[in-house]
């Protein structure tokens, strides 16, 4: 089925085609429709174009007000201050456009006019070390992203750029040499907590060998080398660590609920091979230069706290690469093999510099050329509930898998109070949605680049701007529908609307002009905020407009299951992009 168009797009053509009409010495005009509290909506431009021609702005909307007749669209228009119309539509529009929608599967939301490829860069753990509470942001940001873009008919390519590589692995695996057994299991399939407690026993044990043992230090510096040459059994020893990484991250992943594919994990070893070439053309081109013998890219305005410039470091001067020079080759693989148009990371806003001169950087060197665009999705940072960065009692950084555990219990003590007719499997399955979703909301209910506080009692509430809140609003219009018997959701578009069914119908409309800003700027927050206000319009809706009334016509009785059943698809596919669940009973 083809795109429906809202309310304000039908109704921007209609006013624009009247100021043609009306004014044709004006040319093509825009009439600044906007929604409004005074009306429906509101139409702006008559006070731009009144200066344009010279005339009475309010002379010149009588004009294109005669070339608005009422009908099916317009119920009724007024002119007021400088030439503003404010425009009130029909509830007979209102329902027709809503039965569109809801005839097809997307809501009528179109795909986007020019679709792209986008690579996006998220969820990035570090090998042998346990995720925390700084892992949280990037992957659900991420996988939120992801969704909305694919979801618009974007091409999306996923990567995970793990850290894999570096000198603590000629630590680990020496340690793993001399110790060979470490990370065997007694058999049968391994839990993401067994393979990271191997992993830590590990850890630990070599870092206090290699504190404590010369020798040891020496053979562990030695292996490193071995492993940047690409010798087979060092390597071997390397992907058991990445494989027993990648049982635990899976595992915490899948508690997140969020989808990572093993061919989408392309970390940084996987630029390897491309970074002496990407230090040749940084050098042969100019854009990189030796300076103490490091390679160097200087610019104007990054000048460190002495008042020096303060360059970015592709090559160190003892030869080896830092992360520029893996986040440069990754663009040019980004950008020369998988033919991305748009380039996004999701990376804590603290990084911003550096990405800043990496993107610079690869624009000098023309592998970000102007028809690709890299955008840094720079989150804050996610505070306990006394505002400082989320620790435990004991100072430590948050495990993640903890933090979600304890909010899969809350969860399920809510709903465990609430439940009806519930089974304890089920009231299992519903706390882990729950849970889950309250923590993706209130992560994604914030605006990307702010901090926010991280706190449970809040994020399980019924009440307020929580995902648990509209999950029940989910839940309570399937109960509806299914006490209501033979009667069926069937739009009625000859019935006048009362006020409280307006309001809902009117934010209904709005479902895909939002989701289409949110792709655009990527702002998972403004889909958050959208489908908040539209729990808040059904429970007004609820509260007014009873829906089962015995006395009810039957015709009343299916517009308004018309309403909710679109309601309900519209928080479902909503939520779907935000990466939450929406179960049909709480």
């Amino acid at each position: 089925m083809a795109s429906v168009p809202s309310l304000a797009s039908s109704l921007d053509r209609r006013i624009a085609d009247a100021l043609s009409a009306a004014l044709p010495e004006a040319g093509a005009a825009d009439p600044l429709l906007r929604r409004s509290d005074r009306a429906d909506f509101q139409a702006n431009g008559m006070l731009a174009l009144a200066k344009k021609l010279k005339g009475n702005p309010r002379e010149l909307a009588a004009k294109v007000v005669e070339q608005l007749p009422a009908g099916e669209l317009i119920k009724d228009i007024e002119v007021s201050g400088p030439g503003f119309l404010n425009i009130t539509i029909t509830d007979e529009a209102i329902t027709r456009t809503l039965a569109e929608r809801a005839a097809d599967d997307r809501l009528g939301v179109p795909f986007a006019e020019h679709p792209g490829t986008t690579v996006i860069d998220y969820a990035q753990p570090n090998v042998a070390k346990e995720m925390h509470v700084g892992h949280l942001r990037n992957s659900v940001i991420g996988d939120a992203v992801v969704r909305i873009l694919e979801f618009s008919g974007e091409k999306v390519v996923r990567r995970h750029h793990i850290g894999d590589w570096g000198t603590q692995f000629g630590m680990l695996i020496q340690y793993l040499i001399e110790h060979p057994h470490e990370l065997d299991h007694k058999g049968g399939e391994v839990s993401g907590e067994e393979a990271m407690s191997s992993l830590n026993r590990l850890y630990k044990a070599s870092r206090t060998l290699f504190d404590s043992d010369e020798e040891f230090k020496a053979r562990a510096r030695r292996r490193v080398v071995d492993l940047q040459a690409g010798d087979e059994e060092t390597l071997a020893l390397w992907q058991r660590f990445v494989d027993e990484s990648k049982i635990y991250f899976y595992s915490v992943f899948d508690k997140l609920d969020v989808e990572i594919r093993d061919e989408d994990i392309v970390g940084e070893s996987g630029y390897n091979d491309m970074l002496a070439e990407t230090c040749r053309l940084l050098e042969e081109s100019g854009v990189a230069v030796r300076s103490n013998g490091a390679l160097c890219v200087f610019f104007d305005d990054v000048k460190g706290p002495d008042g020096k410039p303060s360059p970015l470091i592709v090559q160190k001067s003892d030869g080896g690469f830092g992360y520029a020079a893996t986040d440069l080759s990754a663009i040019r693989d980004r950008v020369g093999n998988l033919q991305a148009d748009t380039l996004l990371y999701v990376v804590d806003a603290r990084q911003s510099l550096h990405f800043k001169m990496v993107f610079e950087t690869a624009r000098r060197a023309g592998w970000l050329t102007e028809g690709t665009k890299a955008v840094q999705l720079g989150f804050g940072t996610v505070l306990g509930k006394d505002g400082k960065p989320f620790k435990t009692r004991e100072g430590e950084t948050v495990r993640l898998v903890d933090l979600l555990d304890e909010a899969i219990d809350r969860a399920t003590a809510v709903v465990r109070e609430k439940a009806q007719d519930l089974t304890e499997e089920q009231i299992a399955e519903r706390g882990a949605q729950v849970g889950i979703g309250a923590v993706k909301y209130a992560d994604l209910s914030t605006s990307v680049s702010r901090d926010y506080k991280f706190d449970l009692d809040q994020m399980v509430s019924l009440n307020g701007d929580t995902s648990v809140y509209l999950q029940y609003a989910f839940a309570r219009i399937q109960s509806i529908l299914r006490k209501a018997g033979e009667a069926r959701p069937v739009a009625h578009p000859e019935l006048a609307l009362a006020p409280a069914e307006r309001a809902l119908g009117m934010h209904l409309d709005q479902f895909g002009e939002v989701l289409a800003e949110v792709t655009a700027s990527y702002e998972p927050h403004k889909l958050a905020g959208y489908l908040y206000q539209l729990a808040s319009h059904l429970t007004t809706f609820y509260d007014q407009c009873p829906v089962l009334k015995a006395e009810n016509p039957p015709a009343l009785v299916e517009n308004r299951l018309f309403l909710c059943d679109l309601t309900a698809r519209t928080l479902r596919q909503g939520m779907s992009l935000l990466g939450i669940r929406t179960p049909e009973q709480l």
